[in-house]
């Protein structure tokens, strides 16, 4: 079986640590063990990632420095998939004793220059601040901020992934069963030309949307979007709420979700289960769990 694994923010930096190398290490460590077993369980895999915090903070270091010579989003965030790939790769290696191989590829992935999201930023980036420093840093930076929980956070656009070019390059590795780890933090933003170039742009793509799209064009079986809740919600928030274990992809897409968490891992898991995959969402340390029924909530067609 193959099985395309999505990490959450969590996997790397939990909400409100510290963003250190130790910290990230360490949770890669963590979450190279939940990856391990689906491996020796005798799945093939891919892994993508998240890479909000990671992406932010290289900005905000790059405006300290010299904020007219600043990097654009789509080099940071050639630079995060390189940072963080490295770290899941050792970490992955290590827990399966070098098995496998492993191998992080940097991943370009094309946008809509149309699309709508360009004029309406949604995805967080950056560490978490009060309101009031959050204001006063958008104002002398000219960010887009929003609230994230209690708490706001630089916002930018975040297009609907269309097309990954790399994908060819991607099949030839797992025609060798690597293990990849690839689309880091949904993916390089890339637009095509006319003439069929590809160039970077200013963006952040969504890691599950960009997962999603990934499983689908590889044909994998199972597409696992892990995060740091046990399962998806039935009235969440309500003292009616309750785990959700299986459900079709048409009743997942009525569920009224928070926007900002759970709703775009729901979208993209439906999406993907559409076309006949199995979809689960859960916990990063029940992986495997979720994989085979037991844990997390599965998003299965009815003609599956």
């Amino acid at each position: 079986m193959l099985v395309v694994a999505a990490l959450g923010g969590n996997a790397l930096l939990e909400r409100g640590q510290p963003l250190t190398a130790e910290n990230q290490r360490s949770n890669a460590r963590t979450a190279a063990a939940a990856l391990a077993k689906i491996v020796r369980a005798g799945h093939d895999l891919v892994v993508t990632h998240g890479n909000g915090p990671q992406v932010g903070l290289l900005a905000l270091q790059g405006a300290a420095y010299k904020p007219d010579e600043a990097y654009p989003l789509d080099v940071l965030g050639a630079e995060t998939g390189g940072m963080i790939g490295y770290m899941i790769e050792q970490e992955l290696e290590n827990a399966l004793e070098h098995s496998r191989p492993v191998a992080t590829l940097l991943t370009q992935v094309v946008v809509d220059a149309a699309d709508p999201a360009f004029q309406d930023p949604t995805k967080f980036i950056g560490p978490v601040y009060e309101k009031a420093e959050a204001e006063a840093r958008a104002k002398a930076a000219g960010w887009t901020i929003a609230a994230d929980g209690d708490k706001w956070r630089r916002v930018v656009a975040s297009p609907k992934p269309v097309e990954i070019p790399d994908i060819r390059v991607l099949k030839l590795l797992l025609d060798q069963r690597v293990i990849v780890i690839c689309t880091g933090g949904g993916g390089i933003p890339v637009l095509r030309g006319k003439d069929g170039s590809l160039t970077g742009v200013e963006a952040v793509i969504d890691k599950d949307a960009a997962s999603a799209l990934l499983a689908q064009e590889l044909d994998a079986d199972a597409l696992l979007l892990l995060t740091d809740v046990p399962a998806v919600m039935r009235g969440f928030g309500t003292p009616e709420q309750a785990e959700i274990g299986q459900i079709t992809p048409k009743d997942a897409l009525k569920l009224d979700l928070p926007a900002g968490s759970m709703k775009p891992k729901v979208v993209a898991a439906a999406t993907f289960a559409t076309s006949g995959g199995m979809a689960g969402i859960g916990r990063l340390d029940s992986a495997l769990s979720i994989l085979e029924g037991k844990a997390g909530t599965r998003i299965v067609s009815e003609q599956s």
